[in-house]
């Protein structure tokens, strides 16, 4: 048994997985804001979930966590967690002493690529599943890569960050200082910046404005459908994936944000054989609402 930890800003969820890959019920929790309410909501969780399963802590395998900011999935170091209060914790090392247990540590988007790539490799058949990138759409924008069931992490742990990659030179500043980059239009940020709004959820009020025939809200879909469609274009021809699944908060827009996206690759090909004969809509999915990625990944990172 495996515990999987996705630590996210707000909220800790947490599952247990066995060998066989199936997992029980994921629990959740607050956060808490500082390195030490990162690792108490962490312990808390492995605690509650081994006592569900009627295991001593002692008796899982490894514990594995997603977290945001930057890690080092080598010594499970995480850094630059701005929004969780840390600016630096030694959180595989801090929860390991804690919990008696092998910890590690990944980026929670690549985390979620893991997760995800073993979801829709069990669709895919025998083998590693290919090559996969996981599009998450959250409130800002950025990929995880997995090519023949290996992540890819890059010299400093920067692959998959395309949502710095600027596509407009004279576009919104982006968070990064850069000016026009995809996040800036494909992400829950840019949906809040060019679609403004007093809703609880300002993407799902946008969808169904769009779809009562706003001429306003359609714009605004529109301008976010091709910023995903270009993030799946870029996926596609850097790395060639077989497959880019589009998770995160907004994935939970289902049909409407696929068909839309898809839509936007299908015109370009129209214009361009050359891609038209990558197939581009083809590739794209969605991934399950309501699968826990981030977690269900994380119980996977450092397993042989």
């Amino acid at each position: 048994m495996r515990i999987g930890i996705d630590i996210g800003g707000t909220k800790t969820a947490a599952i247990a997985v066995s060998d066989d890959g199936t997992f029980g019920e994921v629990v959740k929790r607050a956060t808490g804001f500082g390195g030490r309410a990162v690792l108490d909501s962490a312990e808390t969780s492995v605690r509650l979930l081994a006592a569900r399963s009627g295991l001593a802590v002692s008796a899982l395998s490894s514990i594995g966590v997603g977290i945001p900011g930057a890690v080092d999935s080598a010594s499970g170091v995480v850094s630059h967690a701005v929004n969780l209060g840390v600016s630096e914790l030694a959180l595989g090392a801090e929860l390991g002493r804690r919990m008696g247990v092998p910890v590690h540590v990944e980026n929670d988007v690549k985390a979620a690529a893991l997760g995800a790539h073993h979801l829709t490799s069990i669709a895919a058949g025998p083998g590693d599943g290919g090559s996969m990138a996981y599009l998450n759409l959250g409130t800002g924008l950025a990929a995880g890569i997995v090519q023949n069931g290996v992540l890819l992490r890059g010299a400093s742990g920067a692959a998959g960050e395309i949502g710095h990659l600027p596509i407009d030179p004279i576009g919104e500043l982006c968070g990064c200082g850069q000016r026009g980059c995809l996040e800036t239009v494909a992400s829950g940020s840019a949906i809040a910046r060019m679609w403004p709004s007093d809703a609880a959820l300002p993407a799902a009020e946008l969808f169904d404005r769009a779809a009562a025939g706003d001429a306003k809200a359609l714009a605004v879909q529109r301008t976010f459908f091709e910023g995903v469609a270009a993030g799946v274009r870029m996926l596609v021809l850097t790395v060639d994936v077989d497959r880019v699944v589009i998770g995160g908060g907004l994935s939970a827009l289902g049909e409407p944000l696929i068909h839309g996206v898809r839509g936007v690759l299908a015109d370009w090909s129209l214009s361009s054989p050359f891609l038209a004969s990558l197939r581009l809509s083809d590739r794209v999915q969605l991934i399950p609402i309501g699968f826990p990625a981030a977690a269900f990944g994380a119980a996977l990172v450092g397993v042989k």
